[in-house]
């Protein structure tokens, strides 16, 4: 059987995209059990509230890891909390460590999400396919692999920061998961990596149009999870999703090709302000 990786002509290069990989996020999204909740006394409340804000707190400072607590909007959900680690042995830690607090008594969990960031390297595969195309090597030869091996490395060291980032400190965040299509007629996956690569060079062009109003970070989740990517949009002004998805939407990669899975929104606010929410107000960032 033909290796899917193959180029299919004499001189076609690789489908696949090279691609680096980095932390490991969890989102979790739950529903309050209101009633339950209610039916607690105001001491039960305190204490329960208590635990579960110095649990958070611990995650929030944790220099080698990254938290930070969501009051979502609409009917998915009241609280998202999101962690990014650097194993999924400690991602894995993190969500225990959510589950073991009394607080999880109250909370229904409604869906959650688990991807790695990932940097797609369009631009460079394209370029490294043809070098050593056109130097006569194979793909998955050991020659290849070494090249590939050392762009890789080089890539990586470059990106560092990209690829280990912190949760960014802007009070919203828009989380949404996404697929690529697959049809009968237009289909991503077997479109020449080429036309892929030209089309996200002009997908990519539009989020540079919104530098420093809004951080954005992809993930992948291919074998993790349902859909295929996942991304979270960061910024101190809400509409600017709205404008930015928006304006995605009308370029080729997206228009033909994109299919998008429900949207999260959230209100970011310290562990320290948990109480809030459970008393029924939105929790201020500070």
């Amino acid at each position: 059987m033909e290796h899917p990786s193959t180029p299919k002509a004499a001189g076609a290069l690789p489908p696949t995209p090279l691609t680096l990989d980095g932390s490991f996020i969890l989102h979790q999204m739950y529903r309050v059990r209101w009633t339950s909740w209610r039916a607690l006394d105001n001491s039960g409340k305190k204490h329960v509230v208590a635990g579960a804000a110095a649990a958070f707190a611990a995650m929030e400072t944790d220099k080698s890891a990254s938290t930070g607590l969501f009051s979502l909007l609409g009917h998915k959900g009241d609280l998202m909390i999101v962690h990014f680690r650097k194993t999924l042995d400690e991602l894995n830690g993190a969500e225990l460590t959510v589950a073991r607090t009394e607080l999880c008594e109250y909370l229904e969990p409604t869906t959650s999400y688990l991807s790695v960031v990932e940097l797609g390297l369009y631009e460079a595969s394209v370029k490294l396919y043809g070098e050593l195309t056109a130097k006569g090597l194979q793909l998955g030869t050991a020659e290849w692999n070494r090249e590939v091996d050392a762009e890789l490395a080089k890539q990586r060291e470059a990106a560092t920061p990209r690829l280990w980032p912190e949760i960014p400190q802007r009070r919203y965040l828009c989380f949404y998961p996404m697929n690529k299509f697959r049809g009968e007629n237009k289909n991503w996956y077997s479109e020449p990596i080429r036309e892929r690569q030209r089309m996200m060079r002009e997908h990519g062009m539009i989020g540079r149009h919104y530098a420093g109003r809004v951080t954005q970070i992809i993930s992948g989740s291919i074998g993790f999870d349902d859909w295929e990517w996942g991304v979270d949009l960061f910024a101190d002004d809400p509409l600017v999703f709205k404008k930015l998805v928006y304006e995605m939407r009308f370029d080729e990669a997206s228009a033909v090709y994109g299919l998008f899975g429900a949207f999260f929104v959230g209100l970011r606010f310290p562990a320290a302000r948990l109480e809030t929410l459970f008393d029924g107000a939105p929790p201020s960032f500070t």
